[in-house]
């Protein structure tokens, strides 16, 4: 299956995209687009899969993610889920914008992005009232706020960079192989998944196919497997009482020895202590809530 090339629509008072885009219409398959990407989640959580990563998000979760940069992000159940979506080109403000001095951190930046970023730290919180923002404000003050979200990402620089997939430009044979070896595991990973049958969908031997997936993505197949699994599983731990075996089933494992040794290798822990950690947390930001509450009323 090839990428969806998103098309994005500009108006003739705009230069850039900012909008909030909610189930159902948040919903996109595997797509890229020429675009850079900065979208902040404001409901709903999920698996994101950004060229060769694969991992969960939730509500307050930002990514910055690279033009041409393969992705989706795929809801978790019956859950509805939205984001403020900014995309931008790299010479939405002109063409010699990137070229002054003072704009090579900006470069910087954007090169960066190509693998995928997932934002972390003080930055979060500095930028998701700037991310919001851009989706109402008008004029010349777009762009303002555009560039402060920029200089922050390069001011900060806390984020963590998730793919290890060059994007380049390859021949439409290569990606749409890639591409359907990637929908069909994304479509299938709760279900047995043969090796056969992934290389009879890349129309490859089985050998052929294990050192072109290799080549192609930097992991073994059954890596790139296993670690959507592992996310699934993840969500199922944090948000339903599904038993730690229950996961382990329920995310396509078929033992849970195999289950336990993929999530430590993943998470450095395993799931039980996972599940604990997340819980531990909702308990302490009830605390605080309602603390708050009392320190209110009072």
């Amino acid at each position: 299956m090839k990428p969806f090339i998103e098309k994005l629509p500009l108006s003739n008072d705009t230069s850039f995209v900012a909008r909030t885009h909610r189930t159902p219409n948040f919903e996109v398959p595997w797509h890229q687009h020429i675009e850079y990407e900065l979208i902040l989640f404001t409901e709903g959580a999920g698996l994101s899969f950004i060229g060769n990563y694969v991992g969960e998000f939730e509500v307050g979760d930002i990514f910055f993610l690279g033009a041409n940069l393969p992705h989706t992000f795929k809801k978790s159940g019956d859950l509805i889920t939205s984001g403020v979506v900014v995309h931008f080109r790299d010479d939405f403000w002109g063409k010699e914008f990137l070229n002054l001095p003072e704009s090579k951190e900006i470069q910087l930046l954007l090169n960066t992005s190509l693998q995928g970023l997932k934002i972390s730290g003080k930055s979060k919180e500095l930028l998701n009232p700037k991310i919001k923002s851009l989706e109402s404000e008008t004029g010349f003050t777009r762009i303002i706020t555009l560039c402060e979200c920029l200089n922050i990402l390069t001011a900060q620089q806390e984020y963590v960079k998730l793919s290890t997939q060059d994007v380049k430009q390859v021949n439409n044979k290569n990606r749409e192989r890639i591409d359907r070896v990637f929908h069909y595991t994304m479509e299938n990973f709760t279900e047995p998944v043969q090796l056969s049958k992934i290389a009879a969908i890349a129309d490859m031997s089985i050998p052929a196919f294990c050192n072109y997936f290799k080549k192609s993505t930097r992991k073994k197949y059954i890596d790139f497997l296993n670690e959507v699994r592992i996310g699934y599983a993840c969500k199922l731990l944090t948000d339903t009482n599904t038993t730690v075996e229950g996961a382990c089933y329920d995310s396509g494992f078929n033992t849970l020895a195999n289950f336990n040794k993929q999530f430590l290798k993943a998470k450095g822990m395993t799931p039980s202590k996972y599940r604990k950690m997340f819980s531990y947390r909702e308990t302490a930001q009830d605390s605080a809530m309602n603390k708050g509450r009392h320190d209110y009323s009072s």
